[in-house]
């Protein structure tokens, strides 16, 4: 239908016309709303077919757009129809927008790109619906085709560039979905460790973009016997200029397979201590106590050295000194110090606090607290801190002197007019 057709047609509704096609359109939506909420009494809230609000998944649409055509159909056997046929534009076009919003919320749930995706393409999809609603979507793709771009000996039109890029985007989106619903549906139940669901589902979700692409290039007409000169290239590049990357992603799934390093460990690289959130291919994100992130190449994971704290022993030792003085009692200074430990409910009693009389240090007996915890993601400032305020409440309420540092300050030369050695405690 042309821009004439469309004129023409909308000069032969009437009124009676009109109210049909609009009690056909209510209908219709009436239809699919209550189709969707039966279907979706029990379903989750991230359901792709479902969405949030039952309305604002895939099905509703979906469902609107089947009865709409049949409708359409139908009625077009004895009046003109324009209401309906805007309708079925319309519905065709939430779903698309519904399909890769839904799905790519699904896979990157926190990616701001998504958003602007999902912009770019409503304002695509809504301009295309108003141009075959007006008639005006055959003279433009005609146009679009009549616009070649020279590729060496190869002349590509338009249309064929946006037709291979909107395919290829939508075979891509159902291969990330087909691998967020086995992700979601099979491999959480038959894998239960962290880690090799993780390697899992990455190696599907590639396996299935490889396989959706080769069948985007092949439905565009693309020879896919070419690509065997881009492999070759793309295997100099990885050989010379990406070998960092290509190294990063196979150390990553080294990781994942081995299991050294597992999510959920707390670890030590270099300086950085922190509790794993997430191993991906290319690096591993590490969760500081204090809320600070460290993104870890994963090379740097396989050939440096990592301290796992938590791979054979989820005990973790903790330590605080304190010097009292040296009139003190030694067994009721431990004695006072094992119990502020015991009192606190995250140190473990197996093993108990212990306390040692570490050194003679200058100003008094220097004493060492050593005690565990079984949680130390929870953090270790916090409890060393709250042992720290009832050992020095323990000591006061007991009479143990806490000394203040001293020192002999000795003056050897005298300044003139001054005879005789002084000597000041500081």
């Amino acid at each position: 239908m042309n821009f004439n057709d469309f004129t023409q047609r909308l000069g032969q509704v009437d009124a009676r016309g009109l109210g049909i096609e609009l009690a056909a359109l209510v209908a219709c939506v009436v239809l699919a709303w209550g189709a969707t909420r039966w279907f979706g009494r029990d379903q989750p809230k991230d359901s792709i077919w479902f969405g949030e609000r039952t309305f604002d998944g895939l099905l509703f649409p979906l469902l609107a757009l089947v009865f709409a055509e049949l409708a359409r159909r139908l009625v077009s056997g004895y009046q003109p129809v324009l209401v309906l046929r805007i309708g079925v534009s319309v519905f065709l076009s939430l779903a698309v927008i519904r399909l890769f919003a839904r799905v790519m919320r699904a896979v990157f749930p926190a990616s701001n790109l998504v958003r602007l995706l999902e912009r770019t393409i409503s304002w695509l999809a809504w301009m295309a619906a108003i141009l075959w609603i007006v008639g005006l979507l055959p003279p433009v793709l005609a146009e679009l085709d009549g616009i070649t771009l020279a590729f060496g000996k190869t002349s590509v039109s338009l249309q064929t560039i946006i037709q291979g890029v909107l395919s290829a985007g939508l075979v891509l989106v159902i291969a990330l979905w087909i691998a967020a619903t086995i992700e979601k549906r099979i491999l959480r139940e038959a894998v239960t460790d962290l880690s090799m669901r993780k390697v899992a589902s990455n190696a599907v979700r590639a396996i299935l973009l490889l396989v959706g692409l080769l069948f985007a290039l092949s439905a565009v007409g693309v020879d896919l016997t070419a690509l065997s000169v881009l492999g070759g290239a793309l295997g100099v590049g990885l050989g010379f200029g990406l070998q960092k990357l290509a190294a990063n992603y196979v150390s990553g799934f080294v990781i994942l397979l081995e299991r050294s390093i597992r999510i959920g460990d707390n670890v030590k690289v270099d300086t950085f201590e922190g509790r794993i959130t997430d191993i991906k291919t290319r690096y591993t994100l590490i969760r500081a106590g204090n809320g600070r992130e460290a993104i870890v190449p994963n090379e740097s994971l396989i050939t440096s050295r990592v301290e796992n704290l938590s791979m054979a022993d989820r005990k973790f030792n903790i330590t605080t000194s304190i010097v009292v003085g040296y009139d003190s009692d030694v067994a009721q200074v431990q004695a006072i110090l094992c119990a502020a430990a015991k009192a606190q409910a995250r140190v473990m009693t197996d093993p108990e606090p212990v306390t040692y009389l570490a050194s003679f240090a200058p100003d008094g007996l220097e004493f060492t607290l050593n005690f565990w915890v079984a949680d130390p993601d929870k953090g270790k400032d916090n409890v060393r801190s709250a042992i720290n305020i009832a050992i020095l409440e323990g000591l006061r309420s007991a009479g143990v002197d806490i000394p203040y540092p001293q020192r002999v300050l000795r003056v050897e030369s005298l300044p003139p007019g001054v005879s005789a050695t002084r000597e000041a405690a500081v």
